[in-house]
């Protein structure tokens, strides 16, 4: 039990050597990359069986994989500070995720990501109008610039000769958005896990009645696929929550940008899904506007202790 205890409280713990943002950012691109994955399990999953229903059993598998540690502390630990956040976030990420896993059959692994990329101006834009956070105009700069990388990748497919389901994941940007939103809220008076557990019961609940009307029992292999991304949806959860708790949302969206290199990567790997010219120069434009981001917020930390000195001292300042 005392290593137990020690492993909780070195988890807990933040990483040290940086700043709140560059804490943000990194735990929202570690996200990024486990996400990659289970996207790449769930499309290969959504092939074989109805999407609703691999939406409820991804959710079920996900809190199956959490019952273990909730029975280890008891279901006291676990209950949250107020459920009403917790079930309009239910119901707000099942209506995204409703739209999600109908077009992500149907779509390649780079354009389901960057059509996502514009849920990061939206949470932007949120964050700004209902936490009344600052607009700090190199983060607007940032997710502008990779706004324009993801236009360069999807815009030969969204015109007029483009598909209904780009339309259809193009749709869940704004949900989503709108659940990090109250994901942020929750972080206040909520910890990650216990935010994660309740996600996991809320979007099974709501996504159970879809899921029976095209009811068709898993074999093995696919409930070990199920167990899979039971274990990798709980593990990014956890990182966005992380995420969000570590600093302004505004400070973490222009990384979620560098998912777009993963999932290439991943898309080419498992499917053969060929990247087009289109999609390497818009993942080229994004990289660019995230590392250049980093850096100023890197310059930004490395400035601080030495405008403290000279508040703390004013003939320095002369």
């Amino acid at each position: 039990m005392p290593t137990v205890r020690r492993f909780a409280s070195l988890r807990a713990l933040p990483l040290p050597s940086l700043s709140p943002t560059m804490q943000a950012m990194a735990w929202m691109a570690a996200s990024g990359f486990v996400f990659a994955i289970l996207n790449a399990f769930l499309r290969l999953i959504s092939m074989q069986m109805d999407p609703l229903q691999v939406q409820f059993l991804r959710y079920a598998a996900g809190l199956l994989v959490m019952t273990p540690f909730i029975m280890r502390v008891g279901l006291r630990a676990y209950a949250p500070n107020g459920l009403i956040g917790q079930l309009w976030r239910g119901v707000i990420h099942t209506a995204g995720m409703v739209l999600w896993y109908m077009a992500l059959p149907h779509l390649t692994l780079a354009d389901t990501t960057a059509i996502g990329f514009t849920g990061p101006i939206f949470v932007m834009a949120g964050a700004v109008l209902a936490f009344g956070e600052k607009m700090v105009w190199e983060r607007w700069v940032s997710a502008g610039i990779g706004f324009v990388g993801v236009l360069i990748v999807v815009g030969p497919k969204l015109s007029a000769t483009g598909g209904f389901y780009d339309l259809l994941m193009l749709g869940s940007a704004p949900l989503f958005a709108a659940s990090a939103l109250i994901t942020k809220a929750l972080t206040k008076r909520d910890r990650p896990e216990v935010i994660v557990v309740w996600q996991c019961i809320t979007i099974s609940l709501f996504s159970l009645p879809a899921a029976l009307l095209h009811w068709s029992w898993p074999s093995l292999g696919q409930w070990v696929f199920f167990l899979a991304t039971g274990v990798l949806g709980s593990a990014g959860h956890y990182c966005v929550t992380r995420a969000l708790g570590a600093a302004d949302a505004t400070a973490s969206q222009s990384v979620k940008f560098l998912d777009l290199i993963w999932m290439t990567f991943l898309g080419l790997l498992i499917f053969g899904d060929q990247p087009t010219l289109s999609t390497l120069i818009g993942g080229l434009v994004i990289v660019g506007a995230t590392t250049w981001l980093a850096r100023r917020e890197s310059r930004a930390r490395r400035r601080v202790p030495v405008d403290q000195g000279r508040a703390r001292n004013p003939v320095a300042m002369t």
